[in-house]
């Protein structure tokens, strides 16, 4: 696919908001795992080809097993995740493609039985964050890989 626009460049100032709240963000108590696991399974459900390609390089990069990550797709069945790693994945789901009720109160409560309000909130504010940066890669096709370079991502041996 060719890439449209580079709206890198045309929103910047823009941009540099949503880069911004990336870092608030880097160090949370929810730690990388976490993180890159919603960042994952995000960017599958909104068929982002060029986050999924970042998020998975970053993951292995943190130390994240392969077969962890071909396992998210299918988490619900999976044995390798944590029922707090499954509660945000959950969670994900729910704000990624909310249904027509929005967020059942039972599902609030099953995310925050497994983290503090601070930690809901920082996750879903990753969620967001993730949800954005994926309707800009299908919006203007980046490319996957484009930035691996410059991110460092080559280190993670994929390709």
């Amino acid at each position: 696919m060719k890439p449209r626009a580079d709206y890198r460049t045309l929103s910047a100032p823009s941009l540099d908001a949503l880069y911004a709240l990336g870092k608030s963000l880097a160090n949370t108590a929810l730690g990388h795992t976490i993180v890159e696991l919603v960042k994952i399974r995000a960017s599958q459900m909104n068929g982002c080809l060029f986050c999924l390609d970042m998020h998975v390089k970053e993951a292995k990069i943190h130390g994240e097993r392969e077969l962890r990550i071909h396992h998210v797709p299918l988490w619900r069945e999976s044995p390798l995740f944590s029922a707090k790693e499954k509660a945000a994945l959950q969670w994900t789901e729910l704000l990624t493609r909310p249904g027509p009720q929005g967020v059942e109160d039972k599902d609030y409560a099953e995310v925050s039985a497994h983290f503090s309000e601070k930690d809901v909130s920082d996750l879903t504010l990753v969620i967001v964050m993730i949800n954005a940066w994926n309707r800009l890669g299908i919006a203007f096709r980046s490319t996957p890989g484009a930035l691996d370079k410059a991110m460092g991502l080559d280190k993670a041996g994929l390709h």
